[in-house]
């Protein structure tokens, strides 16, 4: 095995938050693989690049040897996760859940060595404890220490319901970690409460409190919100190698560093050097073209990634896109906003009636392709290149209302 000095640069990177740091230390310096855990609750059917965070920092603890567990939160997704919501979530059924786990599973070895990672349910454990034992969780923490979460915190002033079950699901996913004897727990920067309830539990049960990682939330497409399929700022690790391609492509220059650090699997010291290739003069375009074909050979091979950066660059030759684009943020309401209304609102028409006659007459391009729909709407969280025509672009960012 590695190391302590040798492997701690890289599993430090990215990282937001290590709690506690000499406590990693001293248990990589005893030499024995540690026991890794992140827990992933099956909510939806697909993963997107935001879950690839987690799953990458798992990667690399496994590189080092150390053992790694996939937790499906199979039990405590059917309570839902409290997390940053502001009413009770609604319950998921079990079939809706064990169906969203089951594509969990398959999609998760495109990243991690399947041979060399354990798939656990927490249901295995959680599903057999009788009422005393499951209530005995519930009497190692307070309610005052629960409502100092923000989100019930916030929901309590403002007279907003709080299920019981909602202050169960963080002793739920703390138990987790008292079943897994986990010596790490991974998680994102929204997790910390719940993460720290995992060092909380095991001290109770008479276990060495596991070390709390948090990585960062990745901003999706927009730059701004975090990345969620709810915001439509999403890419999916499932989406064909084209419109992948294509996504990625339409981030910022400025966003494109933010996901070389926490997507890309180059060593740090590779990802300085494309930063002084920049700040010296070279195209970021072509340097978010690496980081697009990294993407996509990741998860579809390494001849659909060049396919697809074959097929985006024809598509943007037959658009005869300028070779600078103007930037422009449009406010969205939760329904989106009508393309006549964007193209005027970014300059790009000179009046909704301008941009009803450029659609008709085939003239409008998004992200390359022709746009025909003068109903189409653009959702906030959304990031596109839109064209009128040969000489009128800009790339657009479509954000949320303020609330």
């Amino acid at each position: 095995m590695s190391t302590v000095n040798e492997q701690l640069p890289d599993l430090l990177r990215g990282a937001s938050e290590v709690i506690v740091e000499a406590e990693l230390r001293e248990k990589l310096q005893r030499g024995k693989p540690l026991r890794v855990k992140a827990g992933f609750d099956p909510t939806a059917p697909d993963l997107h690049l935001g879950h690839t965070v987690l799953l990458n920092k798992m990667r690399q603890f496994q590189q080092f040897g150390h053992e790694i567990t996939f937790l499906i939160g199979d039990f405590t997704g059917m309570v839902g996760d409290p997390t940053g919501v502001s009413e009770t979530r609604k319950v998921l059924t079990p079939g809706q859940v064990q169906e969203n786990a089951r594509t969990y599973a398959e999609q998760v070895f495109k990243i991690l060595d399947e041979s060399r990672t354990r798939i656990r349910f927490n249901s295995e454990w959680l599903n057999a404890m009788g009422v005393i034992a499951f209530s005995q969780i519930g009497a190692k923490f307070t309610v005052a220490r629960m409502l100092e979460r923000d989100d019930f915190k916030r929901r309590f002033r403002e007279g907003r319901d709080i299920s019981i079950l909602e202050f169960y699901y963080p002793l739920m996913q703390g138990y987790d970690s008292v079943a897994l004897q986990a010596d790490v727990e991974l998680g994102g920067t929204d997790q910390k409460f719940n993460l720290l309830m995992g060092r909380t539990l095991q001290k109770r049960y008479g276990q060495e409190s596991q070390v709390v990682m948090t990585m960062p939330l990745l901003e999706g497409l927009d730059g701004v919100q975090k990345m969620s399929k709810s915001l439509g700022n999403y890419v999916g690790i499932t989406e064909p190698p084209a419109e992948m391609f294509g996504k990625i492509m339409s981030i910022s220059d400025v966003l494109m560093w933010r996901y070389y650090e926490l997507l890309s699997l180059r060593p740090a010291v590779e990802i300085a050097g494309l930063h002084k290739e920049v700040a010296g003069g070279r195209n970021p375009r072509d340097v978010k073209f690496e980081l697009a074909r990294e993407i996509v050979a990741r998860f579809h091979g390494a001849l659909a990634a060049e396919a697809a950066q074959t097929g985006f660059v024809a598509r943007f030759q037959r658009s005869e896109l300028p070779a600078e684009l103007e930037e422009k943020t449009i406010v969205a309401g939760l329904e989106g906003a009508k393309l006549p209304n964007v193209l005027k609102e970014a300059g790009l028409a000179a009046s909704t009636s301008a941009a009803h006659r450029d659609i008709r007459a085939g003239a409008v391009r998004i992200n390359g392709e022709k746009i025909a729909d003068e109903g189409l709407l653009l959702l906030p969280g959304q990031s596109l290149v839109l064209q009128v025509g040969k000489r009128r672009a800009a790339r657009v960012k479509m954000v949320p209302e303020k609330s």
